[in-house]
């Protein structure tokens, strides 16, 4: 850091100057659409438009496990968001989400139609919707909520700050890396402690809360995002590795990484889902065999 040239801010910031990185063509300081589009609609009770990021993954798993248990009202349509491509951009898609991010649902079975955006907020109002996942019980409901806001309020330091610093940055610097390396290690270790008398994070119950935080910690110890378990030592954290595992088994969650994914194995991606039946017809391999 001696060799970096200190950096004064100026008295007013502009923006000159894209901010380099991965995500740079899609970063601006103002909201709302950059085009007209409109959203395309299925049949469905829900509408959901995303990616299999973390974020994408978390409503993809409670929908598929929810349609395990039964509920045939959480039927749906995923369709595709090219986050790099600017397709959040839409008017479409922002008249769902004024914010501009995945996911968004919308919920067709109401009238008027329920727009729900942030993925927390998606998943607590499609656990209250059917009623699973979420403890009835006044203490345990309140802990599975804790540990969801703790997902909500503790990973922008994971992706915004380790992942961006670490990952994407246009440079490395070793400040923000240590900084946000300190931050990351410290909530794996809140997870691990957790984890260490507990079977998921609200006890014995697999609730909304281990479908929030496991795509995003569960995939950073397993090295499936930024390449870091090593860095991280991510191995010390036997009782993370083992909530990890555990879900991982689940038949819903393994479909439910599935939706919305381009990239990867085109075995595991299914870029838009609308039946059960696509995740045998319409995997990426067998549209580019057919």
């Amino acid at each position: 850091m001696s060799d970096t040239p200190e950096y004064t801010p100026a008295k007013v910031w502009k923006w000159e100057a894209e901010s380099g990185g991965k995500f740079a063509s899609i970063n601006r300081p103002i909201s709302g659409p950059t085009h007209d589009k409109a959203l395309p609609v299925g049949e469905h009770p829900l509408q959901l438009y995303s990616l299999a990021t973390p974020n994408g993954v978390k409503v993809t798993v409670l929908l598929e496990e929810l349609l395990e248990k039964g509920f045939e009202g959480a039927e749906y349509d995923a369709w595709l968001i090219r986050i790099t491509e600017g397709e959040q951009f839409g008017s479409g898609f922002v008249d769902i989400n004024p914010n501009s991010k995945i996911p968004a649902l919308v919920d067709q079975s109401q009238d008027p139609s329920v727009r729900v955006f942030e993925s927390g907020a998606i998943l607590l109002y499609l656990a209250e919707k059917f009623g699973a996942f979420l403890p009835t019980d006044p203490a345990k409901r309140t802990e599975c909520l804790n540990w969801l806001f703790w997902q909500m309020g503790a990973v922008p330091f994971l992706g915004g700050g380790f992942g961006h610093f670490y990952a994407y940055a246009p440079e490395k610097y070793e400040y923000p890396i240590n900084r946000y390396t300190m931050e990351v290690k410290r909530q794996l270790d809140v997870l691990d402690r957790r984890l260490a008398d507990n079977r998921f994070l609200t006890g014995d119950d697999y609730t909304i809360a281990d479908m929030a935080v496991w795509p995003w910690y569960g995939a950073l110890v397993t090295n499936k995002v930024y390449e870091a378990a090593e860095f991280l030592e991510a191995h010390t954290y036997k009782n993370v590795l083992r909530w990890e595992a555990e879900i991982a088994e689940r038949p819903a969650v393994q479909r439910g990484r599935m939706v919305n994914r381009a990239w990867g194995e085109p075995s595991e991606q299914l870029r838009e889902r609308h039946d059960a039946s696509d995740f045998q017809r319409r995997t990426q391999d067998k549209l580019e065999d057919s």
